[in-house]
């Protein structure tokens, strides 16, 4: 549609269409949503800095990153820190037993690498690893409390890559600050009192210890919580490097815990940990408006999605339609359902699955696009035909969807230098698979972003099936946007469970099309569609869009929305940045 027919059909919905009347809050969710009931929208202002800057999703997080870049460190150096207090301050996102992505922009060389720490299923993994003795699929906590649902963790070896390449300070410097906030303690948040409250899946007699009174009440707000297991774990690491991670007594200690629990005990060998390696990978790049948005590569389907997304609204003038708008609710969601069926079909581990090429081909995703219109909405939706590369194995998958939840966490930061690092790191479930190990680190549960299903009811495979070695498909979008003279303009990424890319596209369209700072794009109204029904945010001005959505054809579902965008935008003056109000995030800069 052209920007005129944009216009008119603007004109017809304001003349034409239902009113907009309150919508309910308390319509069904999502199977398992955050506590938080507030959309979080509070008024905070964008944080404005000359020479750098850093967001992360706690303040303790954010000053270690800050305390490093003062101090003369690289982008990545910060992130290692800020990642290192996380797994500390906000165990039931991230840490040393999950894994992450990591895009790194290079100012001297002018270069963007995308890092791959995905944890990999173990040697003994098989593609009914998530199936009952009747063949049907496990129930989701039933298969993540335990080992069998922990992967080995990428984190520690995708940290020591990226510092090789590009950090700055040594290597143990960088420790410093969580190991003094562990050893020390740090009082425990809001938030994080919520969740402990909220959870239901502490068996483990170490985890229980650790996050729970004598009478198996949550700590409450204000207690200090100290981990000198975890100090000393980073003490080990600080001095003998990451490699201290995957063999010797950690690496016992992680295969002890994930296999020793007696109710669902994993498979880990010592081999399947030292085994782990972090990959060096090209980011997916694409245009947008006079941009170029650059993402996550598979086994992430995020950064594609994403860029699909982008390049199906590229027609449209989504300026126009204004933020929080039932226009921009419409098309963008449109779009974004298409981009959701091509990934649950085609996107997996690389080194297993036929990605195919011509997933971002300019003619396929004009296509598609052409499919989005103003009179009607879409329904239900199939995967397309994507082109593949020539010499490409064309492989016929079923589609696989697989439970992702947003126990996830992100972190953006820019350097003196103009060095640049986004990066979405996770242990996947709240709190992962509720194992501690000895060393105070929780292992992730992200074995469980494989499909259940391995093959569709066709007996077609399932790209994103288990098997053993491989890396479980993500939905992570850790973003790097560029200008039109290559410079870096903009870093945004959210945890969110397969919502992400949804959350992704908001800020981006945000900045982009609607002109906001970055602050005002991440506290901006959550909505999208991943196959299904619409989603709108509750308690938020698209929420009360969906009478309106629904007199048009859509099948609406009004959710509590958690994302945790980060992001940061340059400015001719330096940075100004953005930390989502819906968690405990803050940005830092000098």
């Amino acid at each position: 549609m052209t920007r005129m027919g944009i216009r008119h059909a603007l004109r017809i919905a304001v003349a034409g269409l239902l009113s907009v009347a309150c919508a309910s809050a308390t319509a069904a969710g999502l199977p398992r949503p955050a506590p938080e009931v507030d959309s979080g929208r509070s008024a905070r202002a964008a944080v404005h800095a000359r020479h750098f800057m850093v967001a992360a999703a706690n303040p303790l997080a954010a000053d270690a990153g800050e305390s490093i870049l003062a101090a003369g460190g690289s982008a990545v150096d910060a992130a290692i820190a800020v990642q290192l207090v996380l797994g500390l301050v906000e165990p039931q996102s991230s840490g040393l037993g999950g894994g992450a992505f990591m895009l790194v922009h290079d100012a001297r060389t002018r270069k963007l690498v995308a890092y791959d720490g995905r944890e990999t299923a173990p040697a003994a993994a098989r593609p009914d690893r998530f199936l009952d003795a009747a063949g049907r699929p496990m129930a989701f906590h039933a298969a993540v409390v335990g080992g069998r649902s922990v992967g080995v963790p990428g984190v520690p070896r995708l940290l020591a890559l990226a510092h090789r390449e590009h950090g700055k300070l040594p290597w143990s410097r960088l420790f410093a600050p969580a190991i003094a906030l562990a050893e020390r303690g740090f009082a425990v948040s809001p938030r994080l009192n919520r969740l402990i409250a909220s959870e239901t899946h502490f068996v483990q007699p170490r985890i229980r210890a650790y996050f729970l009174d004598a009478d198996g009440a949550a700590w409450p707000v204000g207690h200090v919580l100290r981990n000198p297991a975890y100090a000393a774990t980073l003490r080990t690491l600080a001095r003998d490097g990451a490699d201290a991670f995957y063999t010797g007594a950690i690496a016992d200690d992680i295969v002890a815990t994930a296999d020793g629990f007696a109710a669902n005990p994993g498979d880990l060998t010592r081999a399947d940990v030292a085994a782990y390696r972090a990959i060096a990978r090209e980011p997916v790049c694409g245009p947008y408006r006079r941009y170029r948005v650059c993402s996550m590569s598979p086994p992430s389907s995020g950064g594609i999605a994403v860029l699909q997304t982008l390049a199906m609204l590229e027609r449209f003038d989504v300026a126009a339609m204004g933020a929080e708008t039932f226009w921009s609710v419409h098309f963008i969601s449109e779009a974004e359902r298409l981009a959701y069926a091509d990934r649950l079909r085609f996107v997996g581990d690389p080194a297993f699955v036929e990605v195919p090429g011509g997933l971002l081909d300019p003619a396929y995703l004009a296509a598609r696009g052409d499919m989005i219109r103003s009179d009607r909405v879409l329904g239900h939706v199939t995967a397309g035909a994507p082109p593949v590369r020539a010499g490409q194995r064309q492989v016929a998958y079923a589609d696989g969807e697989s439970p992702e939840f947003p126990s996830t966490s992100q972190i953006v930061v820019v350097d003196a230098a103009g060095n640049a690092v986004s990066m979405t790191t996770t242990i996947e479930d709240q709190f992962g698979s509720r194992l501690m190990t000895e060393g105070g680190f929780i292992l992730n549960n992200e074995l469980t972003d494989f499909a259940f299903l391995p093959a569709g009811v066709d007996g077609r495979p399932v790209a994103n099936r288990v098997e053993p070695g491989k890396r479980p498909r993500s939905t992570m979008a850790p973003t790097i946007v560029y200008d039109a003279h290559g410079r870096v303009a903009m870093l945004a990424g959210s945890p969110g469970g397969t919502a992400i890319i949804n959350y992704v596209v908001k800020t981006l369209v945000a900045m982009i099309d609607w002109g906001l700072d970055p602050q005002a794009a991440a506290a901006l109204a959550n909505f999208g569609n991943r196959t299904g029904p619409v989603e709108l945010e509750a308690q938020t001005p698209v929420a009360e869009l969906a009478p309106k959505l629904r007199a048009m054809g859509h099948v609406v579902r009004i959710n509590v929305e958690t994302s945790g965008v980060q992001a940061i935008a340059r400015t001719r003056h330096g940075f100004v940045g953005g930390a989502d109000p819906r968690r405990e995030g803050a940005v830092r800069g000098r």
